[in-house]
């Protein structure tokens, strides 16, 4: 945690690294803001210091509507507390306790419900149920901010079971009405949010690396943005994400989705893909304290849709170019993909789904130009999928065909794992023999898939 003084010199000096690290909750107004607001600052003895925006909801504070703290970009304040909080954390900011009860939570957590509320009275000095609600409403702030939907489709995206108990909930802990943040008219057009950024972001060079790799009527990638299809869980549609033309610390979201509600889990998904929470100031001063080359600053981890597509990807691209693994991820979709149904016309041209793991499992391949013993891995692979589900990467190395080239591939861009050093990888092995000192994965712990990319970066340059 960051002590009163280091919080007080980064309010005053507006240190957007620092955004999303705390708030500020001003005793006179009773409203909290983010480091960055541009708001007259207030004197220190008039201010506390919250770790996380809940803690001040919980002291009765409001949020302000001028830097609105829902838009902060997600704490790195937590990290290195108990791993069991953290996935707590995840898990309930996806939604959890809007699909089950909090001993159903705990047991999926290896724990006991008492437990897990000791651990979040210990980091946080309030419930799961509590704090789950509170991002209810910080996610339904944002809605009503930046949205088109009526009241009553916000408060069932957000999680809320009726009108009424957001409405009561709103007043009770935001002192507002929904009425009176909604600035938007009512309509049924596509869905728009701002998503915040922590530290850099270089997104022209998530561009290219897409543009690169793009399977067509999945994903669209033009100067400015990135479009796709997908499918989630039980939510299918299609997004885009470009730069924002107001903020440079946020990016615009435009969602079509096919029925409201899991709206946490489906933006937790995105912000997972584009890797949005990354604290690339400190990732880039680690790397650079162990010879990495940063020829680029703000590089992300470009993720993929699932980890199933990012086996499939990978198995395809064994030991031939990106053109030519690409070329047949194109026939593969073409072939298996299935349409999108009531596609909105802004998302014409990204009206096909990625192939499910029971569609290439069955599927007869003749069409891929490629050996016959890779088309019997795709069939493997997406049979084993099929029974065994996504989450078990590392036992996929028991069908053949598969590998741990394969597996590191989807552990860096499948689940965005942050230290998968794909050192067995040709390009790695030859920007790794140009740099004066040996580098080892231990070394780069616990950032070694931002030196993949890096490296990548440093070969392509």
């Amino acid at each position: 945690m960051l002590t009163s003084a280091q919080c007080e010199i980064a309010r005053k000096s507006r240190d957007s690294r620092y955004d999303g690290q705390f708030v500020v909750a001003v005793k006179s107004t009773g409203i909290f803001c983010r480091p960055i607001c541009p708001a007259n600052l207030p004197k220190e003895s008039n201010v506390e210091y919250f770790a996380h925006s809940t803690q001040a909801l919980k002291a009765k504070y409001r949020p302000c509507l001028r830097c609105r703290p829902e838009s902060a970009p997600g704490s790195w304040a937590w990290q290195g507390v108990e791993t069991t909080f953290m996935r707590a954390l995840t898990l309930i900011d996806e939604g959890a306790l809007q699909e089950a009860n909090l001993p159903d939570l705990a047991t999926r957590l290896g724990i006991t419900d008492r437990y897990l509320r000791k651990l979040f009275a210990n980091y946080l000095g309030m419930s799961p149920k509590t704090y789950s609600q509170y991002q209810q409403l910080m996610l339904a702030k944002q809605l009503l901010h930046g949205s088109h939907l009526p009241i009553q489709d916000i408060a069932i995206s957000s999680g809320f079971n009726s009108v009424r108990r957001f409405n009561d909930a709103f007043k009770k802990h935001l002192q507002l009405t929904p009425s009176e943040l909604k600035r938007k008219k009512p309509s049924d057009h596509h869905l728009e949010l701002e998503l915040p950024i922590r530290g850099d972001l270089d997104f022209d060079h998530l561009l290219s690396f897409y543009r690169l790799r793009a399977v067509s009527n999945v994903e669209l990638i033009s100067e400015t943005s990135y479009q796709r299809s997908f499918s989630f869980e039980d939510q299918i549609g299609v997004f885009r994400i470009s730069k924002s033309s107001s903020n440079l610390s946020t990016l615009k979201l435009e969602l079509q989705l096919s029925k409201l509600g899991n709206l946490r889990k489906v933006i937790s998904h995105i912000r997972r893909q584009f890797d949005l929470d990354a604290d690339t100031y400190t990732i880039e001063h680690h790397l650079k304290a162990c010879g990495i080359p940063i020829k680029k600053t703000g590089i992300r981890i470009p993720g993929i849709g699932s980890s199933f597509e990012a086996g499939v990807r990978a198995i395809l691209g064994q030991q031939v170019s990106v053109k030519a693994a690409i070329n047949n991820l194109n026939l593969l979709v073409a072939n298996l993909g299935q349409p999108l149904a009531d596609v909105n016309e802004t998302f014409a041209q990204t009206s096909l789904l990625f192939p499910s793991p029971a569609t290439l499992a069955n599927a007869d391949l003749s069409f891929l130009k490629m050996p016959a013993s890779r088309k019997q891995a795709l069939n493997s692979f997406g049979q084993y999928v099929a029974e065994h589900g996504y989450d078990d990467v590392d036992s996929w190395l028991s069908i053949k065909g598969v590998g741990p080239w394969t597996v590191g591939y989807v552990k860096l861009r499948g689940i965005n794992e942050p230290d998968c050093f794909l050192d067995s990888d040709l390009v790695i092995k030859k920007a790794l023999a140009l740099l004066p000192n040996a580098v080892d994965s231990a070394q780069l712990s616990p950032w070694g898939s931002y030196a993949t990319f890096h490296l990548w970066q440093s070969q392509s340059e």
